[in-house]
This record gives structure tokens, C-alpha cells and sequence, in this order.
């Protein structure tokens, strides 16, 4: 079996639900305190050993291809003075993986976005990450999850959550039948069900291993919602003629890339940080909030 060494990461959105803010700046870079989501994504890719992130972004988003590259002039600041804390923060970013940053010209849905990373990652396994899908307080990387279980169970891995019934209608939810693994083996993804409908309460969410051979379907995948290039599609095709297993992933799962998911993910953040923690909780505390204690 191949390893995984690289992670693709689209991030090519538009980031609407962030107006004004993403007029200019990549909802990717919004921060969690002070650390910016998309370099919680390329810390779990790290921390599961992978080597190389390709970075899917939008014509307007070089900015998130900078975070990422060395900051000499504020380098040699940070070193003239001694602010050992603060340059070592400064190159962090830098030594997590080989990142390359590639553009999608038009936006032609999820599943283009990985197709356009097809001949960055070759004929070779790889990891495919939401550029603002994160999970918090877990005891090993999501990403880490997901390689176990494609090194126990060969194929194709989907992360999963559990969600309510209600709630259904805002994923894309599994289909299939759980197995003696520990682990579902999916037959199709079905977007946004109805309740009534809806084949399971396991939505997908973060993201995929996946074996190369996804590239050929997405190739030839014909558009569907919006005229555009879905890769739930692309992923059903795959899981009927090739293994595909949803696997549960630990920890609390945020959207960071709406609005009150970002606020929530920035609590969770703020509230485990004994800098911020104390002043955060004081104004909670002010609003007739009481947030358990820390730890």
C-alpha cells in the first residue's frame, strides 16, 4: 500500500458569508485568537505526517500562498530585538510541510478544485482536507483518523459525523450499512436530504483519503446542482465500483467557514487559552453566561 504523503486543500471560495471582511482577505486567514484556519489545517496535516500541502485557491488569494512563505524583514526585526517567542511563532508557518499553491481560473464547483490538483499529486494516494472545516479537542489529528482507517481497510475514507435528524438537510449524509470493521462501507453520498428521506444521521464533513483513481471520475463528472462540479458526485460513482468506508471522526467539529461556526470555533479556541481565557470569561460572565472552567 502507498503512503499518503501529500494533501490537497481547496480554498478557492469566494467567502460571501465574510463580507466585508473577505473583500480582501481570505476567510481562510480569519484567526482563532491568533492563529489563522487555514494554518490549523496545515498543523493537522503535519501532525499526520504528511509532507506536502497543494493549496487550491482563487485568482484573488495570494495571500494565502504568503502566509506560508518567509517574512525576512519582520524576521530580522523580531531577532534584533530578541524576541525569541515571537520570531520562532513568525517561522512556524514555514516549516509544517512543502506547500504549493495552485489557482482555479473559474469557479466550477468542489470537485474542479480537486481536479485541479491532479498533476501536482500524480498517480499517488492522497488527502483531501476543507480549507475551513475544523475539529477541535480531539486526542489524535482528524487527518490521522482517517489514514488508520484506510491502512486497516484499504480504499477510500470518508470523515464522518453524527448529527441529528433535523439537521440532516445541511449535509451531504452516507449512505451504506455499517460493518464488522468499526466502520461504514458507503454506497453514495446524498446531498441535503430531507429528514424523512435521508438514508442516515452520518454526515460527511472535513474530508477524504482517497486512492488516485478519483481523478479519472471527476474528469468525466457532468455537471450537476448550479452547473457545477460536485465532488459528492464524483465520490457515489466511486463507492460502485471501488471501496469507499465513512469513519466517525473524534473531537468537536466547527464550520469555520459560516458565521456563527466561526464564532463558535473561536470560543472553544479562546476559552483553552490561559492568555485570553480569563478576560473572555469575565465579559461572558458579564452577559449572565457561565462557561465551565477551562480545562
Amino acid at each position: 500500500m502507498k503512503p499518503v504523503r501529500t494533501a490537497v486543500v481547496p480554498a478557492g471560495g469566494l467567502g460571501t458569508r465574510f463580507l466585508p471582511f473577505s473583500r480582501s482577505v481570505p476567510k481562510e486567514l480569519l484567526p482563532l485568537v491568533d492563529t489563522p484556519i487555514i494554518d490549523l489545517i496545515a498543523s493537522e496535516c503535519a501532525a499526520a505526517g504528511i509532507e506536502r500541502i497543494v493549496l487550491v485557491v482563487g485568482p484573488d488569494k495570494e495571500a494565502l500562498a504568503a502566509y506560508f512563505r518567509p517574512n525576512d524583514r519582520l524576521a530580522a526585526r523580531l531577532a534584533a530585538t530578541g524576541r525569541a517567542a515571537d520570531l520562532a511563532a513568525l517561522r512556524r508557518p514555514e516549516g509544517l510541510a512543502q506547500v504549493e499553491v495552485l489557482v482555479q481560473r473559474e469557479a466550477r464547483g468542489n470537485g474542479d478544485a480537486v481536479l485541479v490538483a491532479r498533476e501536482a499529486v500524480g498517480d499517488e494516494p492522497f488527502a483531501m482536507l476543507w480549507g475551513d472545516d475544523v475539529i477541535l479537542g480531539a486526542a489524535e489529528p482528524a487527518l490521522a483518523t482517517l489514514l488508520r482507517a484506510r491502512e486497516r481497510l484499504g480504499g477510500s475514507v470518508a470523515g464522518a459525523i453524527r448529527v441529528p435528524r433535523g439537521e440532516v438537510g445541511r449535509y451531504g449524509i452516507l449512505a451504506g450499512e455499517e460493518t464488522a470493521e468499526g466502520a461504514w462501507r458507503v454506497r453514495g453520498i446524498v446531498e441535503k436530504p430531507e429528514p424523512a428521506s435521508a438514508p442516515s444521521d452520518l454526515a460527511q464533513v472535513h474530508g477524504y483519503v482517497f486512492e488516485p483513481d478519483v481523478f479519472e471520475l471527476l474528469a468525466t463528472q457532468a455537471p450537476g446542482r448550479d452547473g457545477e462540479i460536485w465532488l459528492t458526485d464524483a465520490v457515489t460513482r466511486l463507492a460502485a465500483v471501488a471501496p469507499v468506508w465513512g469513519v466517525l471522526l473524534p473531537g468537536r467539529r466547527f464550520d469555520a467557514g459560516d458565521r456563527a461556526g466561526y464564532a463558535a470555533a473561536f470560543l472553544e479556541v479562546a476559552l483553552a487559552r490561559p492568555d485570553v481565557e480569563p478576560a473572555l470569561r469575565a465579559v461572558l460572565e458579564r452577559r449572565g453566561w457561565r462557561p465551565p472552567s477551562a480545562g
